[in-house]
């Protein structure tokens, strides 16, 4: 599941020479609980990124649905950022899209085998956030926001208002509100002018890290 038609037909052509069979693409979460049901995949291989909806999340519910499903991401995005989210999330793996091709077919045999997919690097900074003394703060907002804070902090920085995530993530008003106050407690941010000048620093952050990424 990837929104973009040029990187399906990249990712279906490599599992394809690889002797896996795609039994289904999908460009949005729009009816994919119709089509696991309908074509019973061995795997799902999905994106963290697609449109208005966040794979962390739709992750969470398609464990909940279909908790024997192997799912893997396949992202763009910071892996040291989304990686430990996507697992603790339910994902078996995550792949970075600057990976070569052959590393995305090891890791399906991999996931389709029982294991965990994710790169060295990711795994080494996973274990030292689990060695972190109790109590000692952590710097980064992905560190130390919940999966929906994060979220809605980055929508924040795209330029969302309150009203606009709240259409965007089919929550109320009143609940984004309450993320708000949550992420600024959290982020030790006094006023929502900041909120939001934070979230669009962080943002461009990511995107500038991105293009670095897709550039290589």
């Amino acid at each position: 599941m990837d929104d973009h038609p040029v990187v399906r037909a990249g990712v279906k052509n490599t599992l394809e020479h690889g002797g896996f069979a795609v039994c289904g693409e999908l460009d949005s979460p729009d009816g994919v609980l119709n089509a696991i049901k309908e074509l019973t995949p061995d795997l799902v291989l999905l994106d963290i990124s697609l449109g208005q909806v966040h794979g962390v999340e739709l992750i969470k519910q398609l464990c909940d649905l279909f908790p024997d499903l192997p799912i893997l991401v396949l992202s763009m995005h910071d892996e040291a950022t989304y990686a430990p989210r996507a697992i603790r999330a339910g994902a078996h793996g995550y792949v970075s899209k600057q990976e070569k091709p052959d590393k995305l077919l090891a890791a399906i045999h991999l996931v389709l085998g029982g294991g965990v997919y994710i790169s060295d690097s990711v795994a080494k900074r996973m274990l030292q956030t689990l060695t972190v003394t109790q109590g000692e703060p952590l710097s980064l907002p992905s560190e130390i926001l919940s999966d929906r804070e994060l979220e809605i902090f980055e929508l924040l920085g795209r330029g969302f208002g309150s009203r606009e995530i709240a259409n965007a993530l089919k929550v109320s008003f009143k609940t984004v509100n309450s993320h708000r106050e949550h992420i600024k407690a959290k982020l030790h941010i006094k006023s929502g002018q900041e909120l939001v000048r934070q979230a669009i620093q962080w943002t461009q952050l990511e995107n500038e890290g991105t293009k670095k990424v897709d550039a290589q």
